[in-house]
């Protein structure tokens, strides 16, 4: 396939761990993948097989022009440890959505389970009542309505909500690498932040990803909504398979919510956290029906595997265990 026949996609948040995966899994595809960074070059050395381009998301014109001929724009792109969400998060929503009116591209944006209060807990389908309790949790609704709206006047969208992300790629705005464990180190312990008898809702980012080239090649309209599964487990059972992916016995603890609330007033990484509480007390689940019904069937890798990728791109194992 030469270049000039394949179709091309803008991915915006390419070096972190949903676009990375969109990105990868888009190439292998047979899409031409272009992305935007403030530092192509140094970009360019950890995502080769990208078309890096300079610019900024918070400017328009730089996405406008990157996204021209593209037919799809996945809008990945989140401050790290959740900074300034309210300053940020809409402003370059808006750049996307004009670049998507000007290109004619339609919009993936991958969703989360922030934009629900405890009156939509345990399972979460497309029509719950979005009651967030959270500031992300309203920007996320905020910027759900106006990919809506904007379909409305022929920008068409794309939204699939899963729950807490992991992946091979560094997702540092996760809840597995800023609390479950330590990258950069062996895992040696987890941190988990609920009871460990209760159901939660977990990610794989390639197995996301790849929903969302599944869902590419099937009719949709012009905004779509789909929910996610993944992997519903207790606690234990998490760790149990964490255990496996690492290879040896694990200290189990609880992450300690008591201390991040006492950080929070002067930490706006601890403050954006504490704020998430409320979904691992209780069962947090998708369903997933109406994905089911539109692919057949959702991809999954098996738990063990999927976190044992997680934590060699973490560098949380070592070097001999990677090898094996």
């Amino acid at each position: 396939m030469t270049q000039a026949s394949q179709p091309l996609a803008l991915v915006i948040g390419a070096t972190g761990g949903m676009g990375g995966a969109l990105a990868d899994r888009l190439v292998t595809a047979g899409w031409q993948v272009r992305a935007l960074n403030r530092n192509p070059d140094l970009a360019l050395v950890g995502c080769p097989d990208l078309e890096w381009l300079k610019g900024d998301a918070m400017v328009e014109a730089d996405v406008v022009s990157a996204a021209e001929g593209a037919q799809i724009i996945v809008h990945a792109v989140n401050p790290a440890r959740y900074r300034n969400w309210a300053g940020l998060l809409m402003p370059m929503l808006d750049n996307t959505i004009a670049a998507a009116r000007a290109s004619g591209a339609r919009i993936l944006l991958p969703g989360n389970v922030y934009n629900y209060g405890e009156d939509a807990l345990p399972l979460i389908s497309e029509t719950s009542p979005q009651s967030p309790i959270s500031r992300k949790g309203a920007i996320r609704v905020q910027m759900e309505k106006a990919l809506r709206a904007a379909a409305t006047d022929g920008v068409h969208s794309l939204i699939v909500r899963a729950g807490d992300f992991f992946g091979p790629r560094p997702t540092g705005g996760s809840m597995f690498a800023q609390a479950l464990v330590k990258p950069e180190r062996p895992v040696t312990a987890v941190s988990y932040p609920g009871p460990l008898a209760i159901p939660h809702a977990w990610a794989y980012l390639p197995d996301l990803a790849e929903t969302f080239v599944r869902l590419l090649d099937t009719d949709l309209g012009p905004f779509e909504v789909f929910h996610f599964q993944g992997h519903e487990v207790t606690g234990d059972g998490f760790v149990d398979a964490l255990q496996i992916a690492a290879g040896r016995k694990l200290k189990v603890g609880r992450l300690p919510w008591f201390a991040l609330r006492a950080m929070a007033p002067f930490n706006e990484t601890m403050r954006e956290l504490s704020e998430m509480k409320y979904l691992w007390d209780r069962p947090v689940l998708l369903d997933n029906s109406r994905l089911v019904a539109k692919l057949g069937s959702e991809p999954r890798t098996p738990l063990p595997v999927a976190l044992r990728a997680a934590l060699a791109g973490m560098g949380s194992l070592p070097a001999a265990a990677i090898a094996a």
